[in-house]
């Protein structure tokens, strides 16, 4: 099982059962992105180096102007897309099996978590995981300490508040505060 493979299942949104060849080819990757994000995060380096080694992590180019506070983790990495001039600040984790898209012009805060894999409920297959996406669309703004759950789009220029958990997608404009997060006003008002 190759990671084309997988990424098409993923993709898909289909279940990778627990210990099935999928999930073995999603693990042997995971230990590469925890050797990548082990070397990012082992001590300084220069912005430019920062970049070649989150490019090597997600398996794409990352513009140059992309900017990267470590810590950073990831689990996965090879499902993640970014655009242009965003900031991620320290302590970011994005679990992005189920495909993680980050805009142009975001700004993401202090240990925030972008989830797109969940468990089955079902005690009987409780190791399965369930991708489901995540679009952050442009000019997003994410505070820190939020939580993003699988299956969520944020529309443009929209903010997401300090320490919220959005568990829905955010309409463009909207700024979101709370734990489930929930519309309070738009940035326009």
């Amino acid at each position: 099982m190759e990671l084309v493979e997988l990424l098409e299942e993923l993709n898909a949104g289909r279940r990778i059962p627990g210990n099935s060849p999928l999930h073995q080819t999603m693990h042997r990757y995971s230990q590469e992105a925890l050797r990548l994000t082990g070397e990012l995060n082992g001590g300084y380096h220069e912005p430019e180096r920062v970049r070649e080694l989150l490019a090597q992590l997600i398996g794409k180019p990352v513009d140059d102007s992309v900017t990267l506070f470590p810590p950073f983790n990831t689990d996965f990495g090879k499902n993640i897309t970014l655009g242009k001039r965003i900031f991620i600040n320290a302590g970011c984790k994005i679990q992005d099996q189920g495909g993680v898209s980050i805009g142009d012009d975001c700004l993401i805060g202090h240990n925030a978590v972008i989830a797109s894999l969940n468990h089955d409920v079902d005690p009987a297959r409780r190791a399965d995981m369930i991708p489901a996406p995540v679009t952050i669309g442009r000019n997003v703004w994410i505070g820190a300490n939020v939580t993003i759950l699988p299956g969520v789009s944020i529309g443009d220029d929209a903010v997401l508040a300090a320490a919220c958990v959005v568990t829905k997608d955010v309409p463009a404009g909207a700024i979101v505060v709370g734990s489930p997060a929930r519309v309070v006003r738009s940035v326009s008002d």
